[in-house]
């Protein structure tokens, strides 16, 4: 989905906007683009990550922390302000604090970001897939290295749990997989 489309349904530059799917599979770079796009047309739009908060060993308990820190503030029309996961030898700890200035398009990409218990928070649900799992898995590799590749893996099986149990996948609108600089 290009900026004008996502625009067109929402019906202009405000709401709340998820991006979510399996790992590797391309979230952050069209992610990226998309918001760069927005911005290009002067829309106002904060990007949050679901990376910044997850780890190996939570992957999704965080939400509520995200929600406090970041969602709550842009949407209340102030600035947020979070400590993003800084990984360091492969081990994940809090890093500066970052400023998320008000915007009033939030878009938040990641697995997990389009769950169900914030579904009726959401203005839209994006949902990019692509690839086996064993591409996905290379793909992902080929981002964060071969040290990753068992962890990786086993985010893998996290994940297909979580969105069968989730259904997040049959409340979003699915988007061309890999598409986007990939």
């Amino acid at each position: 989905m290009e900026a004008s489309a996502l625009l067109a349904r929402l019906g202009g530059p405000e709401g709340i906007v998820a991006i979510d799917g399996p790992s590797g599979v391309g979230k952050s770079t069209y992610a990226r683009r998309l918001v760069g796009d927005l911005r290009a047309g002067g829309a106002r739009v904060a990007l949050i990550s679901t990376d910044h908060y997850a780890t190996w060993d939570d992957p999704v308990s965080w939400w509520p922390q995200l929600v406090d820190e970041v969602i709550d503030p842009l949407v209340r029309g102030r600035d947020a302000f979070y400590r993003p996961m800084v990984w360091r030898d492969g081990v994940p700890t809090p890093g500066e604090e970052m400023r998320v200035p008000h915007a009033s398009l939030i878009v938040i990409e990641g697995v997990s970001s389009a769950r169900r218990s914030f579904a009726d928070r959401l203005s839209l649900g994006l949902w990019l897939d692509g690839g086996t799992a064993a591409q996905r898995l290379e793909w992902a590799v080929a981002r964060d290295g071969e040290e990753s590749r068992a962890e990786l893996m086993r985010w893998q099986e996290f994940e297909r749990g979580w969105f069968a149990v989730d259904g997040t996948r049959e409340r979003c609108v699915a988007v061309e997989p890999r598409t986007v600089g990939a």
